[in-house]
């Protein structure tokens, strides 16, 4: 028997026998505020405290059996969204990387327009990437690495504002400004590594392969000078990111789902 169902039942058979919520307390041993709350619904008791509430009030109860549930909790679609977004994203980056490196030397094979889409497509993509990993620390809660990620998301949308200014306009030098941003993404990849790092105690190896790289790629990136060697480590972890939230999804399955409160 269910709630609240269950609640409307105990308290007709205790108004049948006649008994005030205080006297059916003394008789099963509960305090009045349970009884009050499982009479509203308000919580599910536990089987022990249904079979003492039942047999306070001489009624013969048998508990029913559990029926194991034949579906699983399915990942919410914004996370398969989020796994194609990041595979689009690493494609698209690697053209993006390539163009920009044109851009600071002063050359171009393709259009400011072109580029800006392109650069478009590589932030927004990014962006649902990181979204899907929000909603996906709803299952796998991590406080460090969702304030990594919420740091990566404030940069990406800063960054995407500045690199449109700097494509389209005169405003400051593309060879300073591309320096200060690979500094700062640097530093973001750094903290976003910390995040991974202090997944290792839930999802051990993998998490904290990915962390060490990240850390890794961002001190290169932090430097300047090793930039383009900072894009090694990148590769990896970005693909290892994308096996891991794919890895994580297909276990939000085996992650049971909030109950009601219980007494």
């Amino acid at each position: 028997m269910k709630q609240p169902e269950l609640g409307k039942r105990i308290s007709e058979l205790r108004k049948a026998k006649g008994l005030t919520q205080e006297e059916l307390v003394e008789k099963c041993n509960l305090n009045v505020r349970t009884i009050q709350r499982i009479e509203a619904g308000e919580v599910t008791p536990r089987s022990y405290t249904v079979k003492a509430l039942f047999e306070a009030l001489d009624y013969h109860w048998t508990e029913e059996p559990k029926k194991e549930s034949t579906t699983e909790a399915k990942a919410p679609s914004v996370m398969f969204l989020a796994i194609g977004a990041g595979v689009l994203y690493f494609f698209i980056s690697m053209l993006e990387i390539g163009f920009e490196t044109e851009y600071i030397a002063g050359e171009s094979s393709i259009s400011a327009t072109a580029f800006g889409l392109l650069k478009t497509g590589s932030y927004v993509f990014y962006v649902i990437f990181l979204l899907g990993w929000l909603r996906l620390l709803d299952y796998f809660p991590n406080g460090i690495l969702k304030i990594a990620i919420w740091l990566m998301i404030g940069g990406n949308v800063l960054f995407y504002g500045a690199d449109m200014v700097a494509l389209f306009t005169d405003a400051f030098s593309l060879g300073d400004y591309y320096l200060w941003k690979i500094s700062a993404f640097g530093f973001l990849y750094a903290v976003l590594g910390i995040g991974y790092i202090s997944y290792k105690q839930q999802f051990s190896s993998l998490a904290l392969i990915m962390g060490i790289l990240l850390v890794f790629t961002g001190a290169l990136f932090f430097t300047g000078i090793g930039a383009f060697l900072a894009l090694i480590p990148w590769t990896i972890a970005e693909i290892v990111q994308i096996g891991l939230l794919i890895y994580l999804v297909q276990g939000i399955g085996r992650k049971s789902s909030p109950s009601t409160p219980l007494v």
